[in-house]
């Protein structure tokens, strides 16, 4: 079974007019999994996270600043990409939440699989700073949730979003429990995940030639990441599933369609069941055609179902 968390808040994240990193992304989402294909899925609301999950992964300092949040009515520029409204902390406590309680259930038993459509996104923020349209990491919440509420000893998180999740290789590289494993455009924002960032090894960084296309993104994983992931051999495989190397896409220069996009998800899920009983967690990171976004987590979510 597939659990699908989502929260009314994560519409409420309105960094303002003009900025890609819009509800509509959200909205696209939802409408898409809406239809018949997926009648199945089951549907939770994410619950908030907790100030000791972030804790596990965010300074005091960062938190204090994402929590204060927005006064009403105003905008908040953390960055000059990163900006919250009014609506911007519920949301991202939210965001964070769902990873969490997908974490919950399928370490749990309650689930095999759990899709998080949730934003903003996450994998840019650091232990220290909100960054590149994030204010929490996500995913690393929820890495560092399965490290010390189940005793873990190996986690994997697996990132396909076009751009590098520095912000989850800042918080894990010196931890050998969580392998992260990157594909990602070079050179693009934020000019970090050159393939000699290796952790303490357990940091596998592929780079992408703008104009790459399928070719390359498939040989990547199939000759690089994978096996390496599957050399780990995960208790648990986290997703940040990043969907902005899509062709149509207006942030970088990636060349893949919807079907590398079911690709990777079946290499993944693959992964899982050969290592960790299948449990797999994904959540939602970049994308930003809202066409092409619909399109291509119908068929992530698709190859999870299946």
């Amino acid at each position: 079974m597939l659990r699908l968390y989502t929260h009314p808040a994560c519409l409420q994240h309105d960094p303002g007019p003009g900025h890609v990193e819009r509800p509509a992304r959200l909205q696209a989402i939802l409408r898409a999994l809406d239809h018949d294909r997926f009648a199945a899925l089951d549907r939770l609301e994410a619950p908030p996270v907790t100030r000791e999950q972030l804790l596990r992964v965010h300074g005091a300092a960062h938190l204090s600043e994402v929590l204060l949040g927005a006064p009403a009515g105003e905008m908040l520029a953390l960055d000059q990409d990163t900006v919250m409204g009014p609506g911007s902390t519920e949301a991202a406590l939210r965001a964070a939440g769902a990873v969490v309680a997908a974490v919950d259930a399928v370490l749990g038993g309650a689930a095999l699989r759990a899709f998080c459509a949730v934003r903003p996104p996450g994998h840019h923020a650091t232990r220290e700073r909100a960054m590149g349209f994030c204010l929490f990491n996500n995913v690393a919440v929820g890495a560092a949730h399965a490290l010390a509420a189940h005793g873990l000893k190996r986690v994997a998180i697996a990132d396909f979003d076009v751009h590098h999740g520095n912000g989850t290789q800042d918080i894990f590289e010196r931890e050998p429990r969580v392998l992260f494993a990157s594909s990602h455009q070079w050179p693009l924002y934020p000019d970090s995940g050159r393939e000699d960032e290796r952790g303490v090894g357990n940091i596998v960084n592929g780079t992408l030639s703008p104009g790459a296309g399928s070719h390359e993104f498939r040989e990547l994983w199939d000759g690089v990441l994978l096996p390496r992931l599957h050399a780990f051999k995960p208790q648990l495989v986290l997703v940040s599933a990043g969907f902005d190397a899509h062709c149509n896409d207006p942030l970088a220069d990636i060349r893949l369609g919807n079907e590398d996009y079911a690709w990777i998800t079946e290499r993944l899920a693959a992964l899982a069941d050969a290592h960790a009983g299948g449990r797999l967690v994904s959540t939602l990171e970049g994308g930003y055609d809202l066409a092409a976004l619909a399109t291509s987590v119908s068929a992530h979510v698709g190859a999870l179902v299946e």
